[in-house]
């Protein structure tokens, strides 16, 4: 697993932290999962850009937002605050499949067009 992956998974849990405290905030009101929201949230984000150098932008963002909600679903049923449930267990297993579908299939590193590359370049 090259290191842009790692960034991306790492960027993905933090997805899920921000998403968590986000929640826990209580509409910004309280202060200690307000900051863990912003920092969090500037990490993943910041990961996800730094990830997208190397891997496609459509895998990159399928792998973050993926990941991101199954942890964030995963967390929330551990601790009851969302009733787990077979069906979700079984789509989340599915949904994990997909990211590490994603990751067998094989991106070359470099050999994608960024969104940006991608919208500046003439037909030919």
């Amino acid at each position: 697993m090259n290191a842009a992956w790692l960034v991306l998974l790492m960027s993905a849990a933090l997805e899920a932290v921000w998403a968590t405290a986000l929640g826990q905030s209580n509409g910004f009101t309280e202060p200690v999962p307000t900051v863990v929201f912003l920092v969090a949230g500037t990490l993943s984000i910041g990961g996800l850009g730094i990830a997208m150098k190397r891997l496609p932008i459509s895998v990159a963002y399928a792998v973050w937002t993926g990941l991101g909600a199954a942890l964030t679903v995963s967390y929330a049923m551990l601790t009851g605050e969302e009733p787990f449930s077979v069906v979700k267990v079984l789509l989340l297993a599915g949904l994990l499949g997909c990211v590490i579908g994603l990751k067998l299939v094989g991106t070359r590193e470099g050999d994608h067009d960024s969104g940006a590359a991608a919208m500046t370049k003439t037909p030919e």
